[in-house]
């Protein structure tokens, strides 16, 4: 009983204090990566790039392979929070069932959500997150030729 009571006092004053809460998704099974051919997983790591309808705000962020705390790493560009202010709170990424691909803070909670309903990515979140987030695209990058 006093437990709960506890708890219960912790969410409310986290309520009053206007703690960052994150969208609230529905839970998703993570990809089952055992089962995908090798070549298709990989497209899925790399530099990848949010851009607004225009085309003028961008943000390129790096999907990393290794493990780090709460998910895979993830390299956000500086200056990506001044574009999107949600990337300024990204910790880390998921790859879920559907090929979904969650962006999530350090809470460990999903900040962003990134859905491909056919060739492209859309961005699934509260307004103020997904504001102004038309593509998630992924950039080819070209490896420097040797000498």
């Amino acid at each position: 009983m006093r437990r709960a009571l506890c708890l219960a006092a912790v969410a409310a004053a986290m309520t009053a204090a206007g703690a960052a809460r994150a969208y609230d998704f529905p839970p998703l099974e993570p990809m089952n990566e055992a089962e995908v051919e090798p070549a298709l997983l990989a497209d899925v790591f790399g530099v990848w790039e949010l851009r607004d309808k225009s085309g003028k705000r961008r943000c390129r962020i790096t999907l990393l392979k290794e493990m780090g705390i709460g998910g895979r790493q993830v390299e956000v560009a500086p200056g990506c929070a001044k574009s999107f202010p949600v990337m300024g709170d990204i910790a880390a990424w998921h790859l879920q069932e559907s090929w979904t691909i969650d962006l999530i803070d350090p809470l460990r909670k999903t900040r962003l959500r990134l859905e491909t309903p056919d060739e492209r990515y859309i961005a699934i979140g509260d307004d103020k997150d997904v504001a102004g987030i038309d593509t998630f695209a992924r950039i080819e990058t070209k490896a420097p030729k040797k000498k």
